[in-house]
């Protein structure tokens, strides 16, 4: 069995489209290792420079702005994509009006985030943060350039912009914290940041001199786009929110330092995240392609996508519970003790994020997007009462239990009221079938 394992193994490897394939996920896991590795050195030594209270404040206005991010990407990403890949001829159209339809978007969202300040506890100085951050969100309209390297398989090219970017904004806080900065400086790295990727990935764009897409814009297609992707609007909003929502209700319910004990568990346990989402980016043409081929091709690189990052999951959680409270000690300092526990908890609600980064994949492909969408509401729903139940009782750490469990909800209790999951839900079940995992590492 294993001489044929290696076989299979060795096929594999030479195929053409396997090692297109794996050098666009390498550049792009390349860039995730330098930036965890920034997030490690260097946001880490941020958040022992600003302390748990201002750190706090900090993650209070990027989660805030978070919250509200998903109405300026309007749910575009996987539409996009998809589109240029089954009418490449377009692609101009796409992109230019993809482009248009997210720049003001970012307008309308920075006027609902200055509506939904007034409903919140904030001081002044904490809505000037907030409000320096969003500002950022308008030059995302740049990440259609994203969508169209994405659809050619071409991730080099923006993996080479976010170097960049992370190289640039890594220099700023590390002279901000030399130079013993307020809270303040660090706030505007934040907005830009964003500048210096819309920078980079406009010359990027231009380096492959295939022409410009900026003055497109087709009124008809962009209400086509908005129609098919306000579930997916809807659905980001509420991922957006389900994400950031537990740091939301500690802010008003417990204060700046309780947020930051957990901010800084969360950044822990949220650092692996780039992981699937660079698989299941990187993959998605080929799926799609399988789907054109046969459905026995396309289940088959689904399963093996589902085992792969559920078992890639469950080994992560399992190291980072052992050291958690190490970790947060060594990393963080005494001061933020109390995130250890926290990041126990939370470590596990990976498990369903891996599984999630695929299967949203799937139901994009089989234009599913009204039940992404009532998955998420569903469980983000289950979150905030969870953490209603939860905060008062037992804090940071009842946040972080809520978060673990509604995770898992939206996969293993609320997908069975869809009819159209009941594949969804045998194959992640059948990820944990030895006989079934057996068997795709032989095909």
């Amino acid at each position: 069995m294993i001489t044929r394992i290696k076989h299979h193994a060795k096929s594999a490897l030479a195929h053409q489209g396997f090692r297109r394939y794996f050098a666009n996920t390498s550049w792009m896991f390349g860039e995730q290792m330098l930036r965890m590795a920034s997030g490690l050195l260097v946001g880490i030594w941020v958040a022992r420079y600003l302390g748990p209270e201002q750190f706090g404040l900090f993650s209070y206005a990027l989660a805030f702005v978070s919250i509200f991010s998903g109405i300026a990407k309007l749910g575009l990403d996987g539409i996009v994509v998809r589109d240029i890949l089954n009418h490449p001829q377009q692609r101009d159209i796409y992109l230019g009006t993809a482009f248009w339809l997210k720049f003001f978007g970012a307008f309308f969202m920075l006027g609902i985030v200055a509506l939904a300040t007034l409903f919140t506890s904030n001081d002044s100085t904490t809505n000037l943060y907030v409000f320096i951050i969003a500002s950022g969100i308008i030059f995302q309209s740049f990440e259609v350039v994203d969508f169209y390297f994405q659809s050619q398989v071409l991730s080099k090219f923006v993996s080479i912009c976010k170097i960049t970017q992370l190289a640039v904004s890594s220099a700023l806080k590390v002279y901000f914290v030399l130079s013993g900065a307020d809270l303040l400086w660090f706030v505007v790295v934040s907005f830009v940041d964003q500048a210096t990727i819309a920078l980079t990935l406009y010359i990027a764009y231009k380096y492959q001199n295939i022409g410009s897409f900026y003055w497109n814009f087709d009124v008809n297609l962009a209400k086509k786009m908005l129609l098919s992707c306000l579930p997916l609007v809807l659905s980001g909003i509420a991922v957006s929110v389900y994400m950031r929502v537990d740091q939301i209700m500690i802010k008003e319910m417990l204060g700046d330092k309780e947020v930051g004990l957990y901010s800084a568990a969360m950044r822990l346990s949220e650092v692996w995240y780039f992981i699937p989402g660079i698989i299941a980016s990187s993959l998605y043409p080929s799926i799609v392609n399988a789907k054109k081929v046969s459905n026995e091709l396309y289940y088959s690189r689904l399963q093996r996508l589902y085992i792969f990052m559920i078992w890639m999951a469950i080994g992560i959680a399992l190291v980072m519970t052992f050291l958690s409270n190490y970790l947060v000690k060594v990393l963080y300092g005494s001061s933020y003790i109390g995130s250890g526990i926290v990041l126990s908890i939370h470590i596990w609600g990976a498990i369903f994020v891996f599984f999630g980064c695929a299967w949203s994949n799937w139901a994009l492909s089989e234009g599913y997007q009204k039940t992404i969408l009532h998955l998420q509401l569903l469980s983000l729903v289950s979150n905030i009462i969870l953490n209603f139940i939860l905060i008062p009782r037992y804090g940071i750490l009842g946040a972080a239990i809520a978060t673990a469990v509604s995770y898992s909800l939206g996969h293993t209790v609320f997908a069975f009221l869809f009819k159209n999951q009941k594949i969804a839900i045998v194959m992640f079940w059948k990820s944990f079938s030895p006989k079934v995992i057996i068997k795709c590492i032989k095909n």
